[in-house]
């Protein structure tokens, strides 16, 4: 046998390497990167490898009952951990609460049947699943579910799997809930067996919250009689452990001030940039877009250069927002926390699947600014769980009343949008909470989310420079003593007054932080971070589109129509392009109006703009009602050219009239009845021919 050398050898080795490579994946040595493993994760108890198998997790745990949530918001995450802190406390449920994307769900069919799992599932946009929930989504919904055990459809795989689901949706949509009902069918045709009936929230009647409560009642009867449950008076149980830290001030390193991670607490903010880990982005420009005092809207140019943040022209932006100082300062006088404000305190889960939802250690300040919604609506659970630390017997037989009597927490609390400090207020005048645990505000309070705004810039004409149009909101409520303002708009507001020159600036009578942690936020910058949307341009740029866009409505469609401005100028042939804009009055609220002209010159006769100002006649002209002046055109446009039809604004009151409209356009000009005109409208929909960006 010849010998081999030295050359041979290293060529042998080389050669296994590779074979054990492509066959093992490199699973045998490769070390997963997290790239948000930081201070953030170890406070929550996560640990390097943590299991994606749920039903190891819950044995290792010791739970019989894990809680899932599929959220965009935040408020089916609030359900979830409310969920899961009923059944602990009233029925003895040793409970978790778990991300749908932390887990696998391919071993479902191994669900222990003295086990149950409960889903909080919202629906996004136009029928869509939460960012966290997508594989989940799309795994039981798909054709090709793939089970630990082998088990087809018709082995029903699921059988020992015994969930409990609730929805939540905005009937303002053409796709109502279609999570829960689809996952629900899935689960069932599986084989799963529901406990009670599948619950649907209803975001756009404003009853999210009483619907949940009437839901979750018979749910924990029938759960109870189904696992022989017994309910006991509950008792709150802390599930977070607060500690004062005297070896800490918030000048050392190590204290979270508001940061979202460890690499921003280092100030060395690296991507990739997502909903986990905000960008600090500059503002480069910032505008007012109305002419009236009374009224504000703001045009905003934010610069992501150097952040490998991208989007596409129909996507959303994602804006970090900081709570008013005046609003702070009031949550932390109402709860007698403010001589501590600065006070250092850790924040650890008291169970190993407890999730901490900011970075610690941190402050009382830090948290109720940047990580509470601390002006937020107020749960009637969440009254009626404050009532037992109530600072006088008057204040909790009043807390006790709210809690337990819908129609007069709606009329002192609810019609009156108070927050959780205004409304403690209201009931114990100047006393202060300092009973409540501190534990129960952040069990009880949502985390703070960021907001989304329709991008109204070109990805194709600005790549590196997205523009936002958002109306600062300031509302005074008939007969209450305050006035609502808008969290993040008012954020903004303070950040376009410093921009221009204004040294304290005070939108609203409101303050901000604006320069952020540490001044980490200097120089006019926002946190933000990109979302994808499937609000698009047809890929033919030749195709003609119709959009409809009344008020803020339009942001989305400035974009568009600055798209196709510079595929014209490049030479590239652009189809039709019609713009219905309405707005009160052409003097004081038409934005954008120069810029119309400006596209006009790029488009020629392919741009048309038809503007509704519905306050500069006799009579209020809408959109929809232009939209019908024009049917013959646009009827031409959608049968023989396959236009693309486009909504953005109030999904209530504008959309559904805007749908209605379009379908008697479609049947006086077709000449077909009304069903057959909705279901062409429907047909529209389901193909991606209309399409739409509301909300309400």
């Amino acid at each position: 046998m010849a010998q081999l050398d030295t050359l041979d050898i290293v060529v042998l080795v080389a050669l296994l390497a590779g074979t054990l490579a492509y066959f093992t994946k490199g699973s045998y040595w490769a070390v997963p990167k997290d790239p948000y493993a930081n201070a953030y994760a170890a406070a929550n108890g996560h640990k390097a490898g943590k299991t994606r198998n749920i039903i190891e997790k819950m044995d290792e745990s010791g739970k019989n009952c894990v809680v899932f949530y599929g959220s965009q918001t935040g408020t089916a995450e609030d359900y979830a951990s409310r969920l899961a802190k009923e059944g602990s406390s009233r029925f003895g449920l040793k409970t978790m609460v778990a991300d749908l994307e932390d887990y696998d769900y391919d071993n479902l069919d191994t669900f222990p049947d003295d086990k149950v799992a409960m889903f909080m599932l919202a629906t996004y946009g136009e029928g869509e699943p939460t960012d966290n929930a997508v594989d989940f989504y799309e795994f039981f919904t798909g054709e090709d579910a793939s089970f630990s055990q082998g088990g087809s459809v018709d082995d029903k795989p699921l059988t020992s799997l015994k969930f409990v689901a609730f929805g939540l949706g905005n009937n303002t949509y053409e796709q109502y809930n279609v999570m829960v009902r689809k996952v629900n069918a899935a689960f069932e045709k599986l084989g799963a067996r529901r406990i009670g009936t599948a619950g649907e929230g209803d975001d756009g009647a404003g009853t999210m919250e009483e619907d949940f409560l009437a839901w979750k009642e018979p749910m924990w009867a029938a759960l109870t009689q189904e696992m022989g449950l017994e309910e006991r008076e509950a008792v709150y149980e802390p599930v977070f452990g607060i500690t004062e830290r005297e070896d800490l001030t918030p000048e050392a390193d190590t204290v979270y001030l508001g940061e979202p991670n460890k690499n921003h607490l280092e100030g060395l903010s690296k991507g990739p940039y997502n909903s986990n880990n905000p960008f600090i982005a500059p503002i480069v420009e910032s505008r007012e877009l109305f002419t009236v005092k009374d009224r504000s809207c703001l045009h905003m140019e934010i610069d992501v250069s150097g952040s490998n943040l991208s989007y596409q022209t129909g996507d959303h932006l994602a804006v970090w927002p900081t709570n008013a100082g005046t609003k702070v300062d009031h949550f932390l006088t109402v709860f007698g926390l403010s001589e501590k404000r600065h006070t250092v305190i850790g924040v650890k889960g008291l169970d190993s699947t407890a999730k901490v939802p900011f970075p610690t250690p941190t402050t009382y300040d830090a948290v109720a600014r940047y990580h509470m919604e601390i002006c937020g609506p107020v749960s009637r659970q969440f009254v009626d769980t404050l009532a037992s630390f109530a600072p006088s017997e008057a204040a909790k037989k009043e807390m006790a009343r709210l809690g337990a009597d819908k129609d007069y927490f709606h009329d002192k609390i609810s019609s009156q949008y108070l927050n959780i400090s205004q409304a403690l207020e209201m009931v114990a005048g100047p006393m202060a909470w300092t009973s409540v645990p501190f534990s129960l505000l952040i069990e009880g309070l949502h985390k703070i989310q960021p907001r989304y705004y329709s991008i109204s810039s070109s990805s194709l004409a600005q790549k590196d420079k997205i523009s936002i149009t958002a109306v600062v909101e300031s509302l005074r409520v008939p007969g209450a003593t305050h006035v609502l303002k808008g969290v993040t708009t008012n954020y903004l507001l303070a950040l376009k007054q410093k921009q221009h020159g204004d040294p304290n600036p005070d939108p609203h009578g409101l303050t901000y932080a604006i320069t952020g942690p540490r001044n980490k936020y200097d120089g006019i910058h926002v946190p933000v971070h990109v979302r994808h949307s499937n609000f698009k341009l047809p890929s033919d740029p030749s195709r003609p589109i119709i959009m409809v866009g009344p008020g803020t409505g339009v942001a989305p469609f400035r974009g568009f129509v600055q798209e196709r401005a510079a595929q014209a100028k490049a030479g590239q042939p652009v189809g039709k392009t019609i713009l219905f804009f309405g707005c009160r009055r052409k003097s004081e609220d038409f934005m954008y109006q120069k810029e119309w002209e400006e596209y006009g010159q790029a488009l020629g006769s392919n741009f048309e703009l038809v503007t509704a100002f519905s306050r500069d006649g006799p009579n209020k002209v809408y959109v929809q009602q232009r939209l019908r002046e024009h049917g013959k055109e646009v009827e031409a446009l959608l049968q023989q050219h396959k236009a693309y039809f486009y909504v953005c604004g109030d999904a209530a009151n504008m959309a559904r009239e805007v749908n209605t409209t379009l379908c008697n356009v479609i049947a006086e000009h077709r000449g077909v009845g009304e069903a057959k005109a909705e279901e062409i409208v429907k047909a529209m929909r389901s193909s991606n021919q209309y399409q739409e960006d509301v909300w309400s």
